[in-house]
C-alpha cells in the first residue's frame, strides 16, 4: 500500500522538522542555514521552502508545536481532583520527561526560544506566559484553599518553580549535571518539595 499525496507531504514536513531539531541542537540556530537542514533531512533544498519560507518560521513551528503539548499537559493536570504539590509534581514530571525522551528539541526550545529574550522569546512571550499562568492557577487554587502560604503571589511561585525546572533542563543541556535515569526522577521530586516545601529545614538557625 503506497502513501497518499497527503499523507506523504506530511511526513516530509516532519521530516523536514525533525531534521533542524537536530541541527539547531547541535551547531545553534544562528549557525546554521536552510540548506543545513535540507541536507540533514536528505532532501531538496527547495523542498524545504516548499513548507516553510525560512528557518525562523521553521524554529517558531517547533517551538508553537511543542509548547501547546505543554500548555495541554498544564491543563489536564490542573483539572485533576488531587492536591496542588501532587498537580506540581506530575507538571514537573511531564516536562522533566520531556527532555528526558527528546533532549535536543528541549535544548532548542529553552536555548533559542525561551531564553532568548531579544528575539523569540519576545516574539513568543505572550504564550510562554501562559505555561506560567496555569501554573500560577494551581497556586493559587491551593491559597485559597489555605494549603499553600497566602502571602507569596502566586504569579511568583509559578515563575520560580518553572524556573527552577527550566534551571534543572539548562544543567543536563550543559552537562553540568547528572543524567541517569535516578537523577530525573530524584529531580521531580526535589524541585517541588524546593518550591512547595521551601527551602528551611523548619528548625530556626540550623546550620544544616
Amino acid at each position: 500500500m503506497t502513501a497518499s499525496p497527503k499523507t506523504g507531504a506530511v511526513d516530509k514536513r516532519r521530516l523536514i522538522l525533525d531534521a533542524a531539531v537536530r541541527v539547531f541542537a547541535t551547531r545553534g540556530f544562528h549557525h546554521c542555514r536552510v540548506s543545513d537542514v535540507a541536507d540533514e533531512a536528505g532532501v531538496a533544498y527547495g523542498l524545504v521552502y516548499h513548507y516553510f519560507s525560512s528557518k525562523e518560521e521553521i524554529l517558531n513551528t517547533l517551538f508553537l508545536e511543542r509548547w501547546q503539548i505543554m500548555l495541554d499537559a498544564i491543563a489536564e493536570i490542573d483539572a485533576r481532583d488531587v492536591p496542588a504539590r501532587d498537580k506540581l509534581y506530575a507538571v514537573a514530571g511531564f516536562i522533566i520527561d520531556s527532555y528526558r525522551h527528546d533532549p535536543d528539541l528541549m535544548k532548542v526550545i529553552i536555548v533559542e526560544v525561551t531564553r532568548a529574550a531579544n528575539s523569540f522569546g519576545a516574539l513568543h512571550l505572550a504564550r510562554i506566559r501562559e505555561a506560567y499562568a496555569g501554573i500560577a492557577g494551581i497556586v493559587e487554587s491551593a491559597r485559597g484553599e489555605g494549603s499553600f502560604k497566602s502571602g507569596i503571589p502566586s504569579e511568583f511561585a509559578a515563575m520560580c518553580f518553572y524556573g527552577a525546572i527550566e534551571q534543572l533542563l539548562t544543567g543536563w543541556i550543559f552537562e553540568v549535571l547528572p543524567r541517569a535515569d535516578d537523577d530525573y526522577e530524584r529531580a521531580k521530586g526535589l524541585v517541588v518539595e524546593a518550591i512547595c516545601g521551601g527551602l528551611e529545614s523548619g528548625h530556626n538557625g540550623a546550620s544544616g
